[in-house]
């Protein structure tokens, strides 16, 4: 049973907000935690909000801050939101990562913009944290994808098998 989960949130599409003034999207404050306390769930969390960067703007040097962070973490189940460009390749760098359930999920609209995918998304890999084995998941367009065996479509907008 979930007890305690740790987020990790690295930016992408999921937290990005919209300035009128500037007529451009930015990544903004983690969207995750807002969302899981509207929702009232049964379990304790903690967001550790360690970077805002588009995807496509994640080094190696980031992975290993990511991955050495979800290392340090006391907890077996850990949450990393991030940008679904490069969502996939983050996710087989964790895969060395032992002793964790560790799912990846995004949004492909703003979780501030009605109708996002970000809640649903969300609910998918918090489910997925509770019933899979150690190991890395990436939890999109409704479904849990091995990271060796999916693929971002751009031109579709969705998660596909590779």
């Amino acid at each position: 049973m979930l007890q305690h989960l740790t987020i990790v949130t690295t930016g992408g599409t999921i937290d990005k907000v919209y300035f009128d003034d500037k007529s451009t999207f930015q990544i903004g404050a983690p969207a995750i935690g807002d969302i899981l306390k509207q929702l009232g769930v049964a379990f304790d969390f903690d967001v550790i909000a360690l970077l805002r960067k588009d995807s496509l703007h994640i080094t190696e040097e980031d992975r290993d801050l990511i991955k050495r962070t979800i290392e340090a973490q006391p907890h077996r189940q850990i949450l990393v939101t991030h940008g679904t460009d490069t969502m996939v390749e983050t996710a087989r760098v964790l895969q060395a990562i032992p002793g964790k359930v560790i799912v990846l999920t995004g949004a492909l609209n703003p979780a501030r913009f009605q109708g996002s995918d970000a809640v649903f998304n969300i609910g998918c890999a918090v489910g997925a944290l509770q019933t899979l084995p150690d190991g890395v998941y990436v939890a999109m367009n409704g479904r849990i994808w091995d990271p060796l065996r999916v693929r971002k479509n751009r031109d579709a907008n969705c998660f596909e098998a590779a």
